[in-house]
């Protein structure tokens, strides 16, 4: 039988990464995972199997250590100002590696004229590794992940309440796909470039729902009543910078905003639910409360006690008092690169037209 390819995950702690490399390991696949640090993580892929790599993924030094002895690779850039960078380099390294096949993760959003220039990188990145003909690509194009709802389930089970600025909570404007699934795609496409190299996919949950059914399905799994609460782009800034998730900076708070008015304006509605999952690993996709359930068991967050209680009381009081973020200074100061006549995808024709029935964009994978 021949040996398989040895498999580079970069980001390999991340939300995808971490599902991809275990996913890829459970196959026997030899995996290389690229980390930043030696953690809790890492030892969990060190169980699983998998060769630790610690390094500075922003290295071309690195990079081309990490990619000795690989022949294909997922390419995850950071969400950050710097992912550009990451993807230059991982691009650079892996021409001369000679990889034959990579899968990276992109964006449901990336086109070239989006507000966000996190979004506009992202796109560039594409468009580098489209240029490397040499190997071949899958894209796994990602919209608003499950995860994200996860962010305020303090609130949400210790005082009922899921506020967040999504506009009407009627409005079915997300099918929301689980990180386990995202990486499962990938994971399948990096064992099988035949089949999927070329592709672009968009993995996602089995069912669009609103704001108001989430909300209804935390509560079913917390076991008490929670109710969807829409607020400003004001509070969502102060709550952000007052009590911001695990790894969210000022940069993030600019970007975040800007995908949450994509939300609004129903983006991640367009041609949603996919087949992805499915067709790719041969099983459904998670529902939302499959994932919420198995999110709340591994969340002390979510378990309802005095302290718990007080803690969220807390922080409601420091969102409050907190002062509105300078999005504008943030800018400013972090030297973001903006544009003129910026568009969201709905007012972008090259968008519409990729993402729209029939287009390249649609991607559910039976097509």
């Amino acid at each position: 039988m021949p040996r398989k390819p040895k498999i580079l995950v970069t980001s390999a702690g991340g939300k995808t990464g971490l599902p991809t490399a275990l996913a890829l390991l459970e196959q026997g696949y030899p995996v290389r995972a690229f980390l930043r640090r030696r953690d809790a993580r890492a030892e969990r892929l060190k169980e699983a199997g998998a060769e630790i790599f610690i390094g500075d993924q922003f290295s071309m030094r690195d990079m081309r250590r990490a990619m000795e002895g690989a022949t294909r690779a997922y390419h995850c850039a950071p969400t950050a100002p710097n992912g550009l960078h990451f993807g230059a380099v991982f691009a650079a390294a892996a021409h001369e590696a000679r990889l034959e096949h990579v899968v990276s993760l992109s964006q449901w959003l990336s086109q070239p004229e989006h507000p966000s220039q996190f979004t506009r990188e992202v796109w560039l990145n594409d468009a580098l590794l489209e240029m490397m003909g040499e190997m071949s690509v899958t894209t796994v194009n990602v919209g608003w992940f499950a995860d994200n709802y996860f962010m305020v389930l303090e609130p949400a089970a210790q005082l009922g309440l899921l506020p967040m600025p999504l506009g009407n909570g009627d409005e079915k404007k997300n099918a929301p796909p689980s990180n386990e699934d995202i990486g499962a795609v990938a994971a399948g496409a990096l064992m099988d470039p035949g089949a999927h190299g070329g592709k672009v996919y968009r993995p996602t949950g089995p069912a669009l729902v609103s704001p108001n059914e989430i909300a209804e399905t935390l509560g079913r799994v917390l076991g008490r009543k929670v109710r969807y609460q829409d607020i400003s782009e004001t509070m969502f800034l102060k709550a952000l910078r007052a009590v911001p998730p695990p790894n969210y900076s000022d940069t993030m708070l600019t970007q975040l905003r800007l995908y949450v008015e994509e939300y609004r304006r129903g983006a991640f509605a367009v041609n949603a639910p996919t087949d992805v999952v499915q067709a790719v690993t041969g099983r459904p996709a998670e529902s939302f409360e499959t994932i919420a359930r198995r999110e709340v068991a591994r969340r002390p967050e979510a378990v309802r006690t005095v302290g718990n209680r007080v803690r969220a009381l807390a922080n409601f009081a420091k969102i409050a008092l907190a002062r509105t973020p300078d999005v504008a200074a943030i800018e400013r100061r972090e030297v973001h690169v903006l544009i003129e006549d910026a568009q969201y995808c709905g007012e972008n024709p090259e968008w519409r037209e990729s993402h729209g029935p029939g287009g390249p964009k649609l991607l559910t994978a039976a097509a």
